[in-house]
């Protein structure tokens, strides 16, 4: 095995490295839905760490953090799950496309965005009958409606269908298809 030489670097030419200006910071990557899920995020972590505060310092716990954070993760996992659309990140198999022509694979692409328009479509329209059923239930420990919850989840699948769309219109206009492009950026696995 190859050892690797990196070449030797004082102390002080470390230290001035974090003094250098970078320039600011580019933001242009995240939309709405990311913001709104670090807020959630952020709001989930205050969850799991208020009743180890209420418990070992306060000597009084509070039993409502559980379902909240829980819930929390929820929201998490679905406008996650919008970012994932829009970036082209979900897994995926690859490896059909490169043994294709490069016309036949941006029309299975097509075919692709297709199916996930579709899928994104029904889900969005079960989650909405869901809703209907179960919306009005009350959480155990908050005397609150699982309908946020699910009007929630109901708007990532709805923002799914939207990012899927744009994604197919995109695929359309553009020469390369937003996995391709996901491709090149380096993001592995899309």
């Amino acid at each position: 095995m190859k050892e690797q030489q990196h070449a030797q670097v004082s102390v002080e030419e470390m230290a001035h490295a974090f003094e250098e200006d970078t320039g600011p910071a580019d933001l242009s990557a995240y939309a709405v839905e990311d913001w709104v899920n670090m807020a959630v995020f952020w709001l989930m972590a205050a969850c799991v760490f208020l009743p180890f505060f209420t418990r070992y310092a306060l000597n009084n716990s509070l039993a409502w953090t559980e379902e909240i954070a829980a819930n929390c993760l929820v929201v998490i996992v679905f406008l996650g799950s919008v970012m994932c659309v829009r970036m082209a990140r979900h897994i995926q198999v690859d490896l059909l496309y490169r043994f294709l022509p490069p016309k036949i694979g941006r029309l299975l692409q097509l075919l692709v965005d297709f199916i996930v328009i579709g899928f994104f479509a029904y889900t969005t329209w079960l989650m909405w009958r869901y809703i209907a059923i179960v919306g009005n239930e009350r959480m155990v420990t908050v005397n609150l409606p699982r309908g946020y919850v699910f009007y929630t989840v109901f708007a990532a699948f709805a923002l799914m269908l939207a990012r899927a769309v744009q994604n197919f219109v995109r695929d359309m206009i553009n020469e390369k298809t937003v996995r391709e492009q996901a491709n090149e950026s380096g993001i592995q696995g899309v």
